[in-house]
């Protein structure tokens, strides 16, 4: 049974990355789907797909996106949904900027969190819809290596885990009828960096973004893939990428030596 025909779903940071390759295969998998993005998003060959802008750190901006989507597609009820924009900065809490600190943490957790306060009642509505938060390999571990501090970016995303994991108790209690899914990819070929340096209005540096993404063991749509066949198996914890299995496995024998570089 194809788990995605005739469903609606929305995926938020669908402009480039992980985001664009789940509109596409949501699409191909039968689904209407519905992204957002803080810039314009791409024309789409697939449809049926709309386009919507918004900033998910701005809750406002969140529930007229929420309110366009249920018109746009004629729904009261929304099937699935992607809490997927992110960004990356706030490297240091002791010596970097506060403002940029605090704009990391907006998007990757006040993003989640004001996206899932707006959705959560079409989710419900739907009958059997599935929330999908993701996390990242530094949900669980906080550093980039030695040298690399990463603290906004880890605290949001220890914070969406967290939120993610207490929600499967809570809609066991209150929303039988929804299921959540935690996501937890290691390095993935996105655009990030990019996004990210122009997102905080620091320019692009292309050849780093390009170095990130072409490193990486594990391609966006390969990503994709990873997660819609996890969803459909019913899976509610998937990791993408041999290095987030492995960190995991380390983090959870070890604890205590999770950054102790010689023990990596």
């Amino acid at each position: 049974m194809n788990t995605y025909a005739g469903k609606l779903a929305v995926v938020t940071g669908g402009g480039s990355g992980m985001g664009r390759e789940l509109v596409r295969q949501l699409a191909a998998r039968g689904c209407s789907v519905a992204t957002c993005d803080w810039r314009d998003l791409p024309e789409w060959h697939e449809a049926p797909i709309t386009n919507h802008r918004c900033d998910v750190s701005d809750e406002a901006q969140v529930r007229r996106f929420r309110d366009e989507v249920l018109a746009a597609h004629a729904s009261d009820h929304v099937d699935f949904f992607f809490n997927n924009a992110g960004i990356g900065g706030g490297g240091s809490f002791v010596t970097g900027s506060r403002e940029e600190w605090e704009r990391t943490f907006a998007v990757d957790w006040w993003g989640v969190y004001h996206c899932t306060r707006a959705f959560l009642p079409p989710l419900i509505a739907s009958g059997d819809g599935v929330l999908v938060n993701t996390s990242s390999v530094n949900g669980f571990w906080a550093s980039l290596g030695p040298g690399h501090p990463n603290t906004a970016y880890s605290t949001a995303k220890f914070a969406v885990k967290g939120f993610t994991e207490a929600l499967v108790e809570d809609l066991r209690v209150h929303a039988p009828q929804l299921r959540v899914v935690l996501v937890l990819p290691g390095h993935v070929g996105t655009d990030i960096v990019g996004n990210s340096l122009r997102f905080h209005g620091l320019g692009e540096l292309a050849e780093i973004n390009d170095a990130f993404r072409e490193s990486a063991p594990v391609s966006a749509a390969q990503a994709a893939t990873i997660i819609l066949d996890g969803i459909a198996a019913g899976a509610w914890r998937i990791l993408v990428g041999e290095d987030a299995a492995l960190i995991d496995a380390h983090v959870r024998a070890k604890p205590d030596a999770a950054y102790d570089w010689l023990c990596l």
